[in-house]
Order: structure tokens, then sequence, then C-alpha cells
């Protein structure tokens, strides 16, 4: 079973209405402006879409930051970037991240609800999560982790629900390779040192996924590609960003093993 993974492609733009002065959306339009427009470049994203397109994995997974700042023009220049291989008939598993969740606006929040809504094709909707099911031969774990945080930190959290959720679902059967898909990793080398960009109340995850009871947990966030797994692939792999570094993840799973290798795709 082959499983691609890319992750925050980070499309930017101005701020589009005059709301965006009053929220945190100023300050993703300004950080666009003079730093990511010239390190993230949507044609690597053009590239990893028609490497998919050409190597038809079993399924391939996007964990978050499609935008900058949550606007809705953001959302746009990448679905249209994204279409081919939403209508290809590959499953495209999309989570947003906290740059998709940037603020409460209801049109922000509309756009991101449409987008995930769109790149599901009905199995999911951002309502509907957490959800489970499977593809191919692997059982993967879909939930939300990222929403709106104050103007200087980029906080994740950890609902008491989703993990329940998370709980139930490793009770059952474990024939599957069992993977866990959203947006901030749950192993962070630095906590204290990345405080206003960790992850909150993640600790009986980590259980779980250290015990065996999940297999893999795949996740963006950090822009920089990292891999913190076992001799077996089990563990935790995070894609990077595929237009800052131009790379995304291909995985090959062994289902009955439940075992995973990987390999950097540079676009």
């Amino acid at each position: 079973m082959k499983i691609v993974h890319f992750s925050d492609p980070h499309a930017g733009g101005p701020a589009e209405d005059w709301m965006a002065y009053i929220d945190k959306r100023w300050v993703g339009a300004f950080n666009y402006q003079f730093r990511r427009r010239f390190k993230h470049d949507l044609k690597k994203l053009e590239n990893a879409v028609s490497y998919i397109l050409d190597t038809r994995p079993d399924v391939a997974v996007c964990t978050g930051d499609l935008t900058s700042s949550g606007q809705p023009g953001e959302f746009e220049k990448v679905r249209v970037i994204l279409a081919p291989l939403r209508d290809s008939g590959i499953p495209l598993l999309y989570l947003p991240g906290n740059h998709d969740c940037y603020v409460p606006r209801p049109r922000c929040v509309a756009a991101m609800k449409a987008m995930v809504d769109y790149l599901a094709c009905g199995r999911y909707t951002f309502d509907t999560l957490p959800v489970k099911f499977r593809i191919a031969d692997a059982e993967f774990l879909l939930f939300n982790t990222s929403r709106p945080s104050n103007l200087l930190c980029s906080w994740g959290f950890t609902a008491k629900s989703d993990i329940e959720f998370i709980e139930k679902a490793c009770a059952g059967p474990h024939d599957l390779p069992r993977i866990m898909v959203t947006h901030y990793p749950m192993l962070d080398d630095h906590p204290y040192l990345r405080f206003r960009h960790r992850l909150f109340g993640q600790k009986r995850l980590i259980e779980l996924l250290q015990a065996g009871e999940i297999d893999l947990s795949m996740v963006g966030h950090v822009h920089y590609p990292t891999l913190k797994v076992d001799t077996d692939g089990r563990g935790e792999c995070c894609a990077g960003s595929v237009t800052r570094n131009g790379s995304m993840v291909e995985i090959d799973c062994d289902p009955p093993m439940r075992t995973f290798q990987y390999r950097t795709i540079r676009l």
C-alpha cells in the first residue's frame, strides 16, 4: 500500500476585506507579503499534484495549512491546483492547519469548511470530525487540532471528545495499520522553546502511539520534514512544507506486518 504525504503549502495574499485590519489576518498578510512569498513557491505544489497523478498511490494525505491567513481567496488559489487530484479518484485526506483556522470570522470559517468538504468528496466534513474509516488496507483516524488563537501564538489543542474517540477506536481489533492524521505533531523535542507553536493535551495520544495502539501519526505544522520512527517505521511522520522545501514523503506500508518505509520525493 502506497501513501503520499504533503503539507503546509501556505498560499497567501493581501487582506481581502477591511475587517482583516482589526483581526489577526493582518499578521498573516504582513508575514506573507514580506516573508512567506519569497520562501513558498506554489509551483512546487503543482509539481506534487503531477507526481501523485502519475504514480497513483492508494491515498494522498495533506496535513493542513493550505493558506497563510485562512482567507477565501487563499483557499481558492489552492483549490484550483488541487482540483485535478481531487477529481482523479485517488482518495485525498485533508485536515485544516492553524493558518486555515486563523480567525473566527464567518466568511473565513465558511471557506475553510467548504475546502474540507470539497477535498473529502463526501467521505467526511469538518463538522463530522473526528472520523474513522478504511482506505485500501489501512484504518485512518482523522481529527482536528487547529483553532483560532491569539495574535502572537499558533497553539493547537486536543479536545477531550477527540481523545475519547481515538481511545474507543484503539480498543477495537488491530488487524490493519492504524494511522492517525492531524496537523500538529504529537512528539515535540523542545516543547518549552516552542511554547507559542505547540500542541496541548496530547499526552494520552502519545501513550497510545508509544504503546503501538497507533502505528503511525501523520502531521504537518513544522516546515522542515522530520521522521521519528522505530525500526519498523512506526511512529510519527512530519512532511514539512511542500512549497518551502520542495519535497513530500512517499510511504510504503506493508499491511499484514503493519510496517512502513519512507522515501523523500524532491519536486
